[in-house]
């Protein structure tokens, strides 16, 4: 029995050395540098907080996510805003205005609140009835993952602390 663990030592510790030689400089490969696909589109935070603006209507393109309320309906354009729609009437739905909001692709309405998810951030904003101004009440930042933080090639870009990034821009 002692012959049998003395052998199988042997032939562990054998093994073990056998993957310290062999190795030497010609087998190292050398990769290109990677090349970015795309570059960010940076803006500053004070910037990024002062983007959100009620706009004229205009056409929907890459629709989201459908909310109601009361009589208004509110479609998600991927990552840009929300479409407002007065559905009063709702064999002839009009649209009245778009919101933008960079990086919004959720939100929820409680009583008179809609909290809408601004990239990183979280903002609550108040309506008038009419829908034709818009009110800031809150902004909690940097409780999101950014969206953006990835490019479509899924590598990553490190940036200072007062930017923002919004979106990417394909290098030709």
């Amino acid at each position: 029995m002692k012959n049998i663990l003395t052998t199988v030592l042997i032939y562990i510790g054998l093994l073990s050395l056998s993957g310290c030689f062999g190795y030497s400089q010609d087998d190292d490969v050398t990769y290109p540098p990677y090349q970015n696909l795309y570059e960010p589109i940076l803006i500053t935070r004070a910037e990024f907080e002062s983007s959100i603006e009620l706009l004229p209507a205009r056409t929907i393109v890459n629709s989201g996510k459908i909310y109601v309320k009361d009589t208004f309906l509110f479609i998600n354009e991927v990552q840009e805003g929300f479409h407002i729609i007065n559905n009063t009437n709702p064999e002839n739905p009009e649209n009245i205005g778009f919101l933008k909001v960079i990086g919004s692709s959720d939100m929820s309405i409680k009583q008179n609140s809609i909290y809408i998810d601004n990239a990183s951030d979280l903002i609550a904003l108040k309506f008038t009835d009419l829908f034709d101004a818009i009110e800031i009440t809150k902004r909690i930042p940097n409780i999101f993952p950014n969206p953006f933080r990835a490019s479509p090639d899924f590598q990553q870009y490190y940036y200072e602390d007062d930017l923002i990034i919004i979106g990417w821009r394909l290098i030709n």
